[in-house]
């Protein structure tokens, strides 16, 4: 089976010298491929029992209700040809409503808030449909230079039918006004596909007065293909 090419400029530079630490730790040799048998890989064969109670649900692995504004993304997980990619597993992770992550080494100056980790884990559906309710992330700073501020966004994982079939991307909110300094949103040469990393505000979505939609379809290779690598 051939599928097409991924379109040049969607892939980000494995060394972007505006984003700092890419320049110490991007690899400067040309990659290799690897042909590995079959055998070597393990189908972990997803199902549902690996997921926990209020995982899809970001807002209620609390003891009570976390601060920041309520959201809820969904979209369909695709091939090249529109085809639904069903029964991948996919985990998300971010910062809370005041840009401050759950980790040991996230100690900028902004409040932890006890009652949102920040990350989750769903399944797609037969359709390739995720759903998942959580708080919109807040932007943050990263040290890349003095006035270094992160847009708003949210981290996805998605696997495939072996544990070495994983790619990461992230998710970005509209008319942000941090796009146009932030490097890794800028690492993407092509504008059409980092326009493809930013979520689409949705009111069919939007649950009444308790949370705003957001739709965000991923796209795993050819001409229309979601940046990965991020």
């Amino acid at each position: 089976m051939k599928f097409d090419d991924v379109q040049p400029g969607v892939w980000p530079e494995l060394i972007h010298p505006a984003y700092k630490s890419t320049v110490k730790r991007g690899p400067r040799q040309p990659a290799l491929r690897i042909d590995a048998p079959v055998a070597t890989s393990r189908n972990i064969a997803p199902a549902p029992r690996i997921l926990l109670p209020h995982d899809a649900d970001l807002t209620r692995r609390g003891g009570t209700a976390p601060l920041g504004e309520k959201i809820v993304v969904t979209g369909r997980v695709v091939d090249e040809d529109g085809k639904p990619v069903r029964n991948s597993l996919i985990e998300v992770w971010q910062a809370n409503s005041a840009g401050r992550y759950w980790h040991q080494r996230d100690n900028h100056d902004a409040p932890l808030d006890p009652n949102f980790f920040g990350f989750g884990k769903m399944m797609t559906d037969d359709d390739g449909r995720y759903r998942f309710v959580s708080i919109k992330p807040g932007p943050y700073p990263w040290k890349n230079h003095d006035k270094a501020w992160r847009p708003a966004h949210i981290h996805f994982s998605l696997f495939g039918n072996v544990y070495a079939q994983r790619l990461v991307t992230q998710m970005y909110f509209p008319n942000d006004p941090l796009f146009p300094y932030d490097p890794i949103f800028n690492s993407i040469p092509d504008d059409a596909a980092r326009q493809r990393l930013v979520s689409r505000f949705s009111l069919d979505h939007t649950v009444g007065d308790e949370m705003l939609g957001y739709e965000f379809d991923i796209v795993l290779r050819g001409r229309g293909a979601t940046p990965f690598g991020l």
